[in-house]
């Protein structure tokens, strides 16, 4: 099985570890280019190539368990329960860090985190506001997935969205979700403060990485221009997690292509920069 960081990191248990890794090579309703299924192996490989030190701090010190991969096989609200479980266990030891798999597995890590948490406020990164009530008659597309977290009632917060439709639109307006779009990141100054008054004190974190644009991360399904640069990214997401307990993150909808390994390579180094920005935080 690969494990993230393998080759720098000794044999642990997940008792010993803050950061559990649970891969979920899912992909059931990718909408135009293919490939998420992989997504998961790829990240884990690529983690081979990372440095421990991430340029301020060391987050392998907390230590870091790769579980199995979720069974992916089946009926999708069969393999989001087991999501559900397999993310019940690991927040058991520490925090849980999915990668995915399409962004519909987020869904089972929702699920499984309010059971333990109650609310908790999702910061999503994401090329797309995923709002629709369903998509090609699928309530469970990954097109859909924040319209099922605000099912369960939690409350959502969007960053580097540029193509939404109509419907999502008027949902984001109905629900009134906060949002800073990727054209007003990239003309405006980023805010001192990120996340709105009231916002919970604790959150997760979605980072869909066609949030990051195509030049940063190009192997995904739907890569839309205009998107968050890197030490952009970074800079939101410190801003988020400051003064906050992060209950739980993923990285999903790599999508990897031969020949594209910067690609593979961006999204395991996002992950490892996630984490060391989440063990520097102070609530």
């Amino acid at each position: 099985m690969n494990k993230f960081l393998a080759s720098e990191l000794e044999e642990t248990t997940p008792e010993q570890c803050r950061f559990q890794v649970v891969p979920v090579p899912f992909e059931a309703t990718v909408s135009y280019g293919g490939g998420t299924a992989e997504g998961p192996r790829a990240i884990l490989e690529a983690s081979d190539q990372l440095e421990l030190w991430d340029g301020e701090s060391i987050p392998a010190n907390e230590g870091i368990y790769t579980h199995e991969a979720v069974d992916c096989t089946g009926p999708t609200e069969q393999v989001l329960a087991r999501i559900e479980a397999a993310i019940s266990t690991a927040a058991e030891y520490g925090m849980p860090v999915m990668l995915g798999g399409e962004h519909s597995v987020t869904l089972g890590a929702l699920r499984a985190l309010k059971k333990k948490h109650g609310t908790f406020g999702i910061v999503q990164f994401d090329a797309h506001a995923d709002l629709r009530k369903a998509y090609e008659g699928n309530p469970y597309s990954h097109a859909s997935v924040m319209h099922r977290a605000i099912e369960l009632e939690l409350p959502v917060f969007q960053l580097g969205v540029r193509a939404f439709c109509t419907e999502e639109v008027a949902v984001r307006a109905k629900h009134n979700i906060p949002h800073i779009d990727a054209k007003e990141l990239a003309l405006s100054p980023l805010p001192g403060t990120l996340l709105p008054d009231g916002f919970p004190e604790n959150i997760y974190i979605t980072f869909d990485v066609d949030g990051l644009d195509p030049s940063v991360i190009r192997a995904t399904g739907t890569p839309v221009p205009g998107g968050i640069q890197w030490w952009q990214a970074i800079t939101l997401l410190e801003k988020a997690v400051k003064g906050r307990n992060v209950v739980g993150c993923d990285v999903v909808e790599l999508a990897p292509q031969e020949g594209d390994h910067a690609s593979d390579f961006a999204a395991a180094q996002l992950t490892y920069s996630m984490l060391g920005i989440i063990q520097r935080s102070a609530k």
